[in-house]
């Protein structure tokens, strides 16, 4: 039986064992995100291996995540599954006219849970297309409607070094660029909806950049599972 400890309670050992309260207040209520099951060894991992976007093992019946440590070794920290859970990121970028090309702009959110600014995304339903994924996430958190005649180019999935991750549960996302090529007026409006307090526009020169205008226009940073991500698309 797995403990659960709480991070500020008496004799705690967080980074040994630990499951947030609220993944157990998903669990009570049936929420879809949340694996039911405290114990992972009743999981038929052999299905959630083979479906993997990144593979991993499972050792005396317990899912190992491939970027361990994390400072959770048992327990589900934040995350309401167990093992591997798969994302789609959108990756929405404009430009403006200007000098040397135009202005480059950038979409992403401000997270309702107060981690900071990320990119539009979310899970994966099952059998979904990550493409598709990403274009529904997007249209839910921003009301932007993409079809499959934009241009874009689905990236090799990868591992997000999310703070709500532990060694037994963690996220993998696919992130999709979206170039809406050049638009000559305004950008196309968005808004902020579903899990997301606010949608914007942020100029993308560079991640510094990036991080400079989200500082002092909305006194807010990047989330932190997203920000080696956009190092590596922005430069």
């Amino acid at each position: 039986m797995i403990r659960i400890f709480h991070h500020d309670a008496p004799g705690a050992q967080p980074g040994v064992e630990y499951t947030d309260p609220s993944v157990l207040a998903g669990i009570a209520a049936g929420a879809s995100w949340a694996d039911p099951t405290m114990d992972p060894a009743t999981i038929d991992w052999a299905k959630r291996q083979a479906r993997a976007a990144i593979p991993f093992e499972v050792v005396d019946g317990r899912p190992v995540n491939p970027h361990a440590p994390t400072g959770t070794r048992y327990g589900r920290n934040c995350l309401g599954h167990w093992g591997e859970q798969q994302c789609a990121d959108a990756i929405v970028t404009a430009t403006t006219p200007g000098a040397h090309g135009g202005w480059p702009w950038l979409l992403m959110v401000e997270r309702a849970d107060g981690r900071g600014w990320a990119l539009p995304g979310g899970y994966v339903d099952p059998g979904e297309d990550t493409r598709d994924a990403a274009v529904r996430e997007l249209a839910e958190e921003t009301g932007l409607t993409v079809d499959r005649t934009q241009a874009y180019c689905v990236m090799p999935a990868r591992y997000v070094p999310d703070p709500r991750a532990s060694d037994e549960a963690w996220m993998v996302t696919t992130p999709v660029l979206l170039d809406l090529g050049e638009h000559p007026g305004v950008l196309p409006d968005v808004e902020g909806r579903d899990d997301a307090r606010r949608a914007a526009w942020v100029p993308a020169v560079d991640l510094d950049c990036v991080v400079r205008h989200l500082a002092d226009a909305y006194g807010g940073g990047v989330f932190a599972a997203h920000h080696r991500l956009l190092a590596d698309v922005l430069g």
